[in-house]
Order: structure tokens, then sequence, then C-alpha cells
């Protein structure tokens, strides 16, 4: 992973950041928001699992997931000036909707059972009528155009090192996702019928941890290709990984041309050559 600064010392962000975005399919914003509002985060995350946070005898599932938390120390996480500014460069001025909570916090921790959530992936984002499985079970989708997700957010809210249980990511994988997607039309797939097919198609790109300290955020493309790993450390891996919603919907052919690096990932995605 390149390093470098991409906040200047005036608080603005630098030239860098949407070109490693475009590149990378993913951006690591150091210091997003204070490390005492995670260490409030952490305190109330604590709460929901019923897990002594002194006493590793009592962390008894690998993984405990966590929903919606609209607790003040969780908006003012995800509303950091320097996280709008890179909503407006990544998504583009006006076309996300503002969060006042934080969702999907899977909270892992040490432990001898392999999760069962390990594989290469990318999110789905709405449930179309006909997302109903063999088993009647409803199934999250994508489609081309990511309907209903603007950017796959990754907040650490604990220290996380390579032993604790980082997201691996697949360097670039955002651009190996958009022809998978492409037959599949507005329609779309569930996340399960395109896990194997995204796995295959980024295979070959290199792999980055989304490590960090309290307070650090990496924004993603909502196709990144990425995968949860066994926790085989010490310290529990405090993380939440929201959706930024899109305030209208993304647009691969635009009259004035005015793509966000998003759309503009996405069209590359389509056409490598151009």
């Amino acid at each position: 992973m390149r390093s470098g600064p991409l906040i200047a010392h005036d608080g603005s962000m630098n030239d860098g950041l949407v070109e490693r975005f475009l590149d990378d399919g993913f951006v690591k914003i150091e210091g997003a928001f204070p490390p005492r509002v995670a260490e409030d985060c952490a305190r109330l995350l604590w709460r929901e699992t019923g897990y002594d946070p002194d006493d590793p005898g009592t962390w008894k599932d690998p993984v405990v997931w966590v929903g919606d938390m609209a607790q003040g120390p969780f908006a003012a996480a995800v509303n950091s000036p320097v996280l709008h500014q890179a909503f407006e460069l990544l998504v583009g001025p006006g076309r996300w909707v503002p969060r006042y909570s934080l969702g999907s916090f899977p909270l892992r921790f040490p432990h001898p059972d392999e999760p069962d959530d390990a594989g290469w992936h990318i999110e789905g984002s709405y449930l179309p009528e006909s997302s109903e499985g063999a088993e009647g079970v409803t199934l999250w989708h994508a489609n081309l155009w990511s309907r209903d997700r603007a950017l796959l957010m990754l907040f650490l809210f604990s220290e996380v090192t390579e032993a604790d249980a980082p997201t691996r990511i697949r360097v670039g994988s955002h651009l190996d996702v958009p022809p998978v997607l492409e037959p599949y039309g507005e329609e779309g797939a569930s996340f399960l019928e395109l896990g194997p097919k995204v796995a295959a198609a980024s295979a070959g790109r290199r792999l980055a941890w989304a490590t960090g300290r309290p307070g650090d955020v990496y924004l993603c493309h909502p196709f990144l290709v990425h995968a949860a790993q066994p926790h085989h450390g010490t310290r529990p891996r405090f993380m939440a990984q929201p959706a930024l919603l899109p305030a209208v919907p993304y647009e691969l052919d635009r009259p004035d041309l005015t793509y966000s690096p998003v759309e503009a990932a996405i069209r590359r995605g389509l056409s490598p050559s151009d």
C-alpha cells in the first residue's frame, strides 16, 4: 500500500486522493475522527456484546454482529469535516446522503473456530422482489450502477494490526468487477452468486490489509473485492462497515461528462484500454 498523507496541513484533501481511489479502489483517511470518539463508540459496542472487556473467557464467539447504532459518538464519527470533504470528492457534490448512525459491525474476537464469512466478495446493497433463494432466504444484490450504495466504508474503533484479523483487500479489484456485473443488467445478482465470479476475476491482484488506529477510516469503491479472515491474535477487532447512501443514482453515460471517481472507475473497468 502506498504511503503518504492524504490530508494537507490546512485540513484539505491533497491531489493524490482521487488518483489513489481510481487506481486502488480505496483510500485510507488517517485520524478521520478523534480517538476519544472511537473510545466512546467501543465502550458502547462492548455493552452490546454482553462480554467483559477484561475477561477473555467471556468471548464466546469468533464474530459478534451488532446492528445500527445511533448514539452521539457514532454520529460524530461519520460526520467529521474531513470525511464530508472526501465524500464530496469521491461521490460528487450533493450526490450523497448524510448519515447520523453507523451499522453493520462485525466485531471479531480471538477464537480457535474459523468464521463462516471469510470468502472473497463484494457487498450487496438492495433487495429486488425476486431475491428469495431456494430456501426462501432474502439475498442482497448488487448491479453495475451500484444501486443504493455510494461507498463501502470501514471505520476502525480499535487498533488493528495484521495479527488482529484486518479485512483483506484485493488492490485494484474494483476494476475487475464491472465486466462481471454488466451481463446482469439493472436486476443485478446476489452477493452469493457474484462471490465466486468476482473472486476469480480478481485472483491476480496484490493484497492489502485494513490496518490502522482508532479513528482511521477506509473509503472503498462499492465494487472492491474484500474478505474477512480468522482472528488468531489477542485483541478484539472493533470495526463498522456501513454504506454511504447515494442521494441520486450513479450514471455511466452523463452528457455533461461530470463523472464522479466512483463512476469513472466503473467506466474504466468496462473499457480498460480507454
